[in-house]
């Protein structure tokens, strides 16, 4: 559950605390049963709904832009490009040349503005269920508008399954940039062995990768669903790779999972010799050793991944904590 509050404090106009009233705006977040995560806000840029979901826009003290969806933090302006380097630069390093990509979901932009850094991309095929929340993401978060215009980027606004069905021609690389798997959301079905065995598999290039994020995966919560997607994958794929990285303004370290029937790791300086030769600008996060530190997960999250058993079905899935909307109260 996001809520936003409002409470009162002493301070100047500016801020400072010297004396007279001001409403002070926190956003509040729980993220397990006894466990909630709050910072403090400057305003509410936006709020909206969809027919599927709610959305808002925070101005947030710690992490700058951050775009809320149903009261879950999606990403934030401050760190938002650890998550979308880790999501995307992996699969497409590792492929020899990645031609055609498609994304499930990426409505925000980001994953689509780092693969349009590619030079070998001819083509990306961006499927997202939720107009309304591209449009959102199109008028208000500016670093994305670029890749939105990209001649080589097409829109679609489909559930993905249904998408990945319909279409007959393969991708290089397919990158599952979903919402978290929640007890009632449109996205856990996206997670389950049958959707990667029959439908993400047979469109796959040969040599074709698949990387999806996985959730949370730090040290007490990688067994909510990091666990049983990497085992679901390995169930369906010859080479599977988890990692993970720390993302500040999620108060976890996240993890996605690289899967593939051909083997997919580089040692460190093949990976930095392909971003040199490949990738237009600077990453901010990912190189040849950040991967290679990502990838090596502790000795407890090793054990846990090595000893798990549960394949994720749709009779038989497992969820992210919680689920819930924004609102407002005095």
């Amino acid at each position: 559950m996001g809520d936003i509050s409002f409470s009162n404090g002493t301070s100047n106009g500016n801020g400072n605390a010297v004396g007279g009233q001001r409403k002070s705006c926190w956003y509040e977040e729980e993220i397990e049963e006894n466990l909630r995560w709050c910072f403090a806000l400057n305003s509410i840029l936006h709020t909206g709904a969809s027919q599927y979901q709610d959305i808002q826009l925070l101005d947030t003290k710690p992490f700058g832009k951050a775009l809320v969806i149903d009261g879950k933090l999606q990403s934030a302006e401050i760190d938002e490009f650890v998550y979308h380097e880790s999501l995307v630069h992996p699969p497409l390093l590792s492929h020899p040349n990645p031609k055609t990509i498609f994304i499930m979901g990426g409505g925000e932009g980001s994953t689509a503005r780092e693969i349009l850094r590619h030079k070998t991309v001819q083509k990306l095929v961006m499927c997202d269920i939720d107009q309304e929340v591209v449009e959102f993401c199109k008028s208000y978060l500016a670093v994305n508008r670029e890749a939105f215009c990209d001649p080589r980027l097409e829109l679609v606004i489909n559930d993905a399954r249904a998408e990945l069905e319909r279409r007959e021609e393969l991708y290089d690389v397919i990158i599952g940039d979903l919402a978290d798997p929640i007890e009632g959301g449109p996205c856990y079905q996206l997670y389950t062995k049958s959707f990667y065995e029959f439908t993400v598999k047979p469109r796959l290039s040969k040599g074709g990768i698949f990387v999806t994020q996985a959730g949370p995966a730090g040290i007490f919560s990688h067994t909510e669903v990091f666990s049983c997607i990497y085992n679901t994958l390995r169930q369906v794929f010859s080479h599977v790779v988890p990692y993970s990285a720390h993302i500040p303004s999620y108060a976890d370290t996240w993890g996605w999972v690289m899967a593939s029937d051909f083997p997919l790791m580089l040692n460190a300086d093949e990976l930095d010799l392909r971003i040199k030769l490949r990738i237009k600008g600077e990453n901010r996060y990912i190189d040849g050793k950040t991967f290679t530190s990502a990838s090596t997960l502790s000795k407890a999250v090793r054990n846990s991944l090595d000893n798990e058993t549960h394949v994720y079905t749709e009779g038989n899935a497992r969820f992210i904590y919680g689920h819930g909307t924004a609102y407002k109260h005095k």
